[in-house]
């Protein structure tokens, strides 16, 4: 089975275009959403958080307490630098899992920070989703209501969108001028023989 990463700067559009994948009947694993989950579940991860991070991380019931970790995490980068150190692990053992028991000729694994992880090198190819910073700025201020100061902030703590498009096996893209649906169903065809042919 052929291992496919998706990756794209913050706005750029790739759950959209994930979902696009997932429609034509392929298993997509979404790395942030799962990671929450991996927080709570693995408990060897959450020992780990609690003892770097504090008691106050989890409560009683063992829910993550998304705040008082994010007020520490998003101001100080090497304590971002440590959760992601001890999380990103965790996430590519459950990917690499998840992925051995599905049954298409590819999967996708869709995550901000692939390469930024070093996930990447579990993945066969890279799938690129670009769009212009400034529509990215206009969509994530529009989504999560968010000022442009924060979502620069956000933006800079990732690798520059241009890097990851040329560390890419194939780029689509968003930027309203172009028709996404065409491209990802290119894709898909490009994928299925690739996946065929290995």
């Amino acid at each position: 089975m052929l291992k496919v990463g998706i990756t794209g700067g913050i706005g750029s559009g790739k759950s959209t275009v994930s979902r696009i994948f997932e429609l034509l009947g392929v298993p997509v694993y979404y790395a942030d959403e799962r990671a929450k989950d991996i927080l709570v579940r693995d408990q060897e991860l959450a020992a780990a958080v609690r003892q770097h991070f504090g008691p106050e991380t989890y409560d009683a019931n063992g829910t993550l307490n998304r705040k008082y970790l994010g007020s520490i995490v998003f101001n100080d980068k090497d304590k971002l630098a440590l959760l992601n150190s001890l999380v990103h692990p965790a996430t590519i053992r459950d990917s690499n899992l998840w992925a051995s028991q599905q049954k298409a000729p590819y999967v996708l694994k869709e995550a901000a920070l692939l390469f930024e992880s070093e996930s990447f090198h579990y993945l066969d190819k890279i799938i690129g989703v670009y769009a212009p910073q400034p529509l990215r700025i206009l969509r994530v201020m529009k989504r999560d209501n968010a000022t442009r100061e924060e979502v620069l902030a956000r933006i800079h703590k990732q690798i520059d969108e241009k890097i990851k498009m040329r560390l890419s096996d194939y780029v689509i893209q968003n930027d309203e001028q172009q028709m996404v649906i065409p491209q990802v169903l290119a894709l898909h065809e490009q994928l299925l023989q690739l996946a065929a042919a290995t």
